[in-house]
Order: structure tokens, then sequence, then C-alpha cells
């Protein structure tokens, strides 16, 4: 149950949480459903070893700067785009196994 609240009482005090944090930061639902938006039309395209990651947009951030100036490619921290299976393609597919299930 990875990412599950099993218990109903834990997850309804957790939403009245999540509710007043953003009563308190003045953050809409329309705010909300349109930053998750904005994240799911401009993926990242960069992503360091530390989880930082960039989309592209804006200002280059300081962790890529830094690597920048250090003589480090930017493309060495690009993300590769997903591939798409090929259709009729036949075989076996090896998928890493989740240890933590």
């Amino acid at each position: 149950m990875i990412g599950k609240i099993a218990d109903g009482e834990a997850r309804d005090r957790l939403i009245i949480w999540i509710r007043r944090r953003m009563a308190e930061f003045g953050i809409t639902f329309e705010a909300l459903a349109a930053s998750i938006q904005h994240e799911l039309d401009h993926p990242p395209l960069y992503r360091d070893a530390k989880g930082n990651d960039w989309n592209g947009l804006g200002e280059m951030p300081d962790w890529l700067r830094a690597a920048k100036n250090a003589g480090v490619d930017p493309a060495f921290f690009r993300i590769a785009p997903k591939q798409e299976p090929e259709k009729g393609r036949r075989g076996k597919r090896y998928v890493q196994a989740d240890l933590f299930e």
C-alpha cells in the first residue's frame, strides 16, 4: 500500500491540514489546478542527481549554471524523452522488480 493512507481518520486529518495550509498561504483550488496543469504541459527537461529539475522556461537555475560554469555541458543533465514501444514487436519485456511492494 505504498502511497496510500489506510486509516480513514488519518486521511481526513491530512485533508484538513492541507486545506488550512492552503488558506494560510492564500492558495485557491483554481490556482492549484492551474499549477498542476502547467507542470503537465511543461515537464522537466534537465535533472541532476539530487533531483533538482528545470523545464527550460525562465532563468537557468543555480545548480545548472554552477555545473555549466564548472565546464559540464548542460546536455549531460538532459532527460531523455520516453520511447514509445514499437507496435508489433514481440519478445520478452524486462522490467525492474519493485523491491518495496
